[in-house]
């Protein structure tokens, strides 16, 4: 019997996988993960959903995992990584080991935490009142493309001792690695609370802006957290793609265009918003708020471990000007029209622009 010419090509394994799971499907170009549609996941006997975003490369997901008051999820072992966000609620985290060693911590919202690869792990939500909501940054995309079998990723026997860490890096303690400017590592499994840790100064990226880089149980997927003091913004930049940039503290907008583009595609966001900047599509985010505004980023390819040759030669350009062959737009040479949009958000908002250090701001007023 012939099959048509075409039939059994062009396949995407995870797509078809969430489609068989019938999970509920969040769609955009971003996304406020606290008002997405969850609705009953089996696999996990919570409530869920899949984040989808339009600007997503082909490595990266979200995992919503929406544990109701008093409930908990059934174990689960994989060997996709994850990086899990607190959006909402207080629960726990229990991994048992190869060994049959068990670690549990408590967490709130804005925890950030890893899980060691192919542990065993279930979390429970300590409410009896309140819903927790887990944002789950994965890299299931490219394992399900690479190996298309859904046993060998749910039921693989294999262990990985080396991805367990320190026993301290389940409380909260970590190992502080200093390296050039910028780039300072915290390497640990969690982070209690994301919106009170400690950063380091990054001047490069503009606007007083500070950042601390994760290695999170030593795998492969890269997190990081940036902060914009009250009134100021960070400079424009592009980078591959898979990043996934979610909003922890404050208020404002970011601007995303291509270079030669004649309009900006805007997205408004606070605490719960996420989307992707498409593949070296220029970005900019911009604080409007009263209070310091601070997100996490996290994608395939690690500060330890890059994965490509694009992703570790990338890592040094992103705050280099473009016009000596790096990916950071300079105040001086940005559109104009992007400060004049600020200080008229800041306006609305009632808030002081504290751009006039960076930049020259005499011919934006009246």
């Amino acid at each position: 019997m012939e099959t048509p010419a075409d039939e059994g090509f062009g396949l995407d394994p995870f797509i078809d996988w969430v489609k068989k799971e019938g999970v509920a499907v969040a769609k955009d170009f971003a996304v406020n993960m606290h008002k997405a549609e969850t609705k009953a996941w089996p696999r996990f006997d919570i409530n869920g959903a899949v984040v989808q975003l339009t600007g997503r490369g082909d490595n990266v997901s979200i995992f919503l995992l929406d544990i109701p008051p008093g409930g908990k999820m059934s174990p689960q072992r994989h060997i996709y990584e994850e990086v899990c966000f607190v959006l909402e609620g207080h629960g726990s985290t229990e991994i048992t080991l190869h060994d049959g060693r068990k670690h549990s911590f408590e967490w709130g919202p804005n925890s950030l935490f890893a899980l060691p690869l192919n542990a065993s792990h279930r979390h429970f939500n300590a409410s009896g009142r309140e819903r927790a909501l887990i944002a789950v940054n994965n890299n299931i995309p490219i394992i399900f493309n690479l190996f298309h079998n859904e046993n060998f990723i749910f039921n693989n026997p294999v262990d990985f001792p080396d991805r367990v860490g320190k026993d301290s890096y389940f409380a909260g303690e970590g190992d502080f690695i200093a390296r050039k400017k910028g780039r300072p590592i915290w390497e640990t499994n969690f982070v209690p609370d994301l919106s009170k840790l400690e950063l380091m100064p990054w001047r490069e990226r503009g606007g007083g802006s500070a950042n601390i880089f994760f290695t999170l149980a030593d795998g492969t997927m890269h997190a990081h957290t940036s902060e914009m003091p009250v009134g100021t913004y960070k400079k424009g930049h592009r980078h591959g793609p898979d990043a996934h940039v979610c909003f922890v503290t404050g208020s404002g907008f970011s601007l995303l265009w291509y270079e030669g583009d004649q309009d900006f595609i805007r997205v408004d966001w606070d605490h719960g918003v996420v989307f992707s900047p498409p593949d070296m599509m220029f970005h900019q985010h911009l604080n409007t708020g009263k209070v310091p505004a601070r997100y996490v980023a996290t994608w395939l390819g690690s500060q330890k471990y890059p994965m490509t040759d694009a992703r570790r030669k990338m890592g040094g350009k992103v705050d280099v000007d473009v016009k000596d062959g790096g990916n950071q737009i300079e105040y001086a040479d940005q559109d104009p029209r992007i400060h004049m949009m600020y200080l008229q958000e800041l306006a609305r908002n009632g808030a002081e622009s504290k751009m006039g250090e960076f930049i020259d701001e005499s011919k934006y007023r009246n």
